[in-house]
């Protein structure tokens, strides 16, 4: 079925996400008292709620994303092109022009949206993160009466499980076991918020999400037994 997708219909993605807050004394009491009651399990008696805090962008409900990057495949007189771009910086307008994006030009029923983790992660975090700034859902995000067929959406790490709900594959190791050049030079996701918040290099980061939409559209390729994209057939915009 992977083999019968056209490659131009998917758009690749990934987020990078932060702490609302660079500091944990910046969130109101309230806020205090649910993110120590949100974060308990995780904690457990090995950290204080101020110490974990630096944790808290992978909840929807106490962090932000300050980074969508985005890609797509392009044929064109035999030629094979990877285009990527990113919306970057405050949080509502890079959500609002990413839901543009989906509106105008990935908004048709064949069209699928692929992340790696992105039904765990990716998809979910963007869409209650629209909803809390008052943002109307893209169809592709909108899934309220959707079967499980009906979802646009492609998961490389759900692809990779082959059904053992039990496995999980970072992206990491999956580009290495399929001879795919890591994605993650120079920094990984632990070091996002303080490269965010203390050394204040969103380009940094960019970067770094970039290379992992790449990361994601080889193992696709790869996936469909197909030759992997090379430095000529990759570009900007």
């Amino acid at each position: 079925m992977l083999h019968k997708l056209n490659l131009e219909n998917i758009l690749f993605l990934d987020i990078e996400t932060v702490p609302e807050f660079s500091e944990f004394s910046e969130m109101e009491a309230e806020k205090k008292l649910l993110w120590e009651d949100k974060s308990k399990y995780q904690r457990k008696d090995e950290f204080t709620p101020e110490e974990f805090y630096d944790r808290a962008g992978i909840w929807a409900e106490f962090g932000k994303i300050i980074c969508i990057s985005v890609g797509y495949f392009s044929f064109r007189n035999g030629s094979r092109n990877f285009r990527l771009t990113s919306f970057k910086g405050e949080e509502e307008k890079l959500l609002r022009d990413f839901s543009n994006l989906l509106e105008e030009h990935f908004f048709q029923p064949y069209h699928l949206l692929c992340a790696h983790n992105g039904k765990e992660f990716d998809f979910p975090y963007i869409a209650r993160r629209m909803l809390i700034h008052g943002i109307r859902l893209p169809a592709k995000l909108d899934l309220f009466g959707k079967k499980p067929w009906e979802v646009p959406h492609l998961d490389t790490l759900e692809l990779w499980k082959f059904g053992d709900y039990k496995h999980y594959t970072s992206l990491k190791l999956l580009t290495h076991v399929l001879g795919i050049s890591s994605p993650k030079e120079d920094i990984d996701g632990s070091m996002v918020c303080e490269v965010y918040y203390k050394e204040k290099d969103l380009t940094r980061i960019v970067e770094y999400c970039e290379r992992d939409v790449l990361a994601i559209a080889q193992v696709i390729l790869r996936l469909r037994q197909e030759n992997l994209l090379n430095e000529t057939e990759i570009s900007k915009i």
